[in-house]
């Protein structure tokens, strides 16, 4: 099976990377990333209504309580649903909240949406299908099941790869969890781990019907090129559909390109006009006072001193707004900002690295050490993984020492016994600030992967307000308390020994993990 995994870089070409076009940002506080709003829909909250959540039990619990909560809407996107005793009873929760609704009268009806990937979703005889069929046959009106299935996954690749092996080639990686108008944004997927000893990040954006609406319409979209479950486990696309490894790919490709920009454009023309009509003021001293005549008038929202800004990224489709956001701030940030960076899999793009190394701002890069890599103990090549990963990571420390940054790139390992580690995102200290500004939460790892092959999705949140950048500054010191400093004596350790083979097979496949 293994040597299948090594000719799969021969049998998918790699895409070249394309870089951001140049940016000015503009200069005050959390106006200065306005410009992100010229590709995507600009959304201005309260910061009140952003909360950060810490731990897989708190985002669990949070999960059941939204779900029996909920009255119009449930619509969820992870790469797939586990089948243990947790999930069921997610399940369960969503089996009982139809069931009420179905009963209440005179109420909208609620309706569930749930995207996964088709590869990781299929993966065993029991999985994330067989667990949500009950559903599709006691509410086949009220409850929709999607499996993206990449259009790169075709032909005699498709035919040769094995499971686990081919979802290497491209996944449905969008992490969203919403409720009504409640949305909760993370890197976590629906499995058992991750409800218990799996570190990620997870924020709930409380009570905003224009970013749930947003996400609806983007989760209908991909769904809409996706395989729809049936009640007897087979599966089909909705009538018309190009079908993503049987159809012509590059018809299906425009079609779901197509799709997720108007989702993108509609949603960014309805905020422009929502800013045009209320609150959105261009002279940066006004928002005291329009806050204050605002409340004082009694009925318009105050001024925002937050703003939610999502970025997609599908390479297959043609799709890189996060790719040329992330580029953008990286590129941008001045002398002495800050930039904590966190990814489970270490393996930046070769673009990310180069900003990095060559730009101005201070890097803290926080990473998973070997024991608390979700491949660690693993069977077979994937047991290999980890030691993959320590060879990328030393390779980048390497050349961190060969340029003297390494007061400037900080690298520090996490590690916690009995728990992996799963945490993605940014945070952004401007020069002289002690508290982010700016943090990106979601789905991307930064790596090759989630830049060219699985579809992606974050927030940038955007804050003025102090209480709310503690927030996020007490999530980010959280994360680095449990981590260690990298030096060379690191990777003098014994269980940082790398193989032959490994530092051999690595560069064939890295754009594969």
């Amino acid at each position: 099976r293994s040597s299948w995994l090594l000719l799969a870089p021969l049998l998918t070409p790699p895409v070249p990377v394309i870089t951001a076009p140049p940016c000015s940002l503009c200069p005050e506080g959390a106006h200065r990333f306005q410009w992100i709003g010229n590709l995507v829909p600009e959304f201005g909250i309260s910061s009140s209504h952003v909360k950060v959540l810490s731990s897989p039990a708190e985002f669990y619990e949070l999960l059941k309580v939204q779900i029996k909560a909920a009255k119009q809407r449930v619509v969820m996107a992870s790469l797939y649903l586990g089948t243990g005793l947790l999930e069921q009873e997610l399940v369960d929760c969503l089996e009982e909240t139809l069931e009420k609704s179905l009963q209440a009268k005179g109420s909208p009806a609620l309706r569930v949406s749930i995207l996964l990937d088709y590869t990781r979703g299929s993966r065993g005889r029991k999985n994330s299908r067989t667990m949500l069929i009950p559903l599709l046959q006691r509410f086949p009106e009220k409850v929709r099941v999607s499996l993206f299935h990449t259009p790169n996954l075709r032909g005699l690749l498709r035919l040769l790869i094995p499971e686990r092996f081919n979802e290497t080639i491209g996944l449905q990686h969008i992490k969203v969890y919403l409720f009504d108008d409640n949305v909760i944004l993370s890197g976590a997927n629906l499995s058992d781990l991750y409800f218990t000893n799996r570190q990620d990040r997870y924020v709930l954006l409380q009570d905003s019907p224009e970013i749930a609406d947003f996400f609806t319409e983007l989760v209908d979209a991909i769904g809409d090129v996706s395989l729809q479950l049936q009640r007897d486990d087979t599966v089909q696309m909705m009538e018309g559909m190009v079908h993503p490894y049987q159809g012509d790919k590059v018809a299906y490709c425009e079609i779901a390109n197509r799709r997720v920009m108007e989702v993108i454009n509609s949603a960014r023309t309805r905020q422009e006009l929502l800013h045009a009509k209320t609150f959105h003021s261009s002279h940066p001293g006004s928002s005291l006072l329009s806050q204050q005549g605002s409340q004082a008038s009694g009925g318009l929202k105050p001024e925002p001193d937050t703003w939610i800004y999502p970025l997609i990224q599908m390479k297959p489709f043609g799709i890189q707004i996060d790719e040329m956001v992330t580029e953008t701030l990286l590129t941008e940030a001045e002398r002495d900002a800050r930039i904590y960076l966190t990814t489970g899999y270490f393996n930046l793009t070769q673009a990310y690295m180069d900003l990095i190394l060559g730009t101005r701002a201070e890097y803290r890069i926080l990473l998973a050490s070997p024991e608390v890599n979700g491949f660690f103990g693993a069977k077979g090549v994937a047991g290999a993984i980890p030691a993959a990963y320590v060879y990328i990571e030393h390779q980048f420390y390497s050349e961190v020492c060969y340029l003297q940054q390494q007061e400037r790139v900080q690298l520090q390992e996490y590690s916690r016994a009995g728990w992996t580690f799963h945490a993605k995102g940014l945070w952004l200290y401007l020069a002289g600030s002690d508290l982010p500004c700016l943090t990106l939460i979601g789905s991307p790892n930064f790596g090759y992967r989630s830049v060219h092959r699985d579809l992606e999705a974050q927030v940038a949140i955007v804050t003025e307000n102090k209480a709310l950048q503690q927030q996020l500054h007490q999530e980010q010191e959280q994360l680095y308390l449990c981590s260690g400093v990298v030096s060379t004596s690191t990777f003098e350790q014994p269980n940082r020994y790398v193989k032959l083979w490994v530092k051999l097979v690595t560069p064939l496949i890295k754009n594969f993990f």
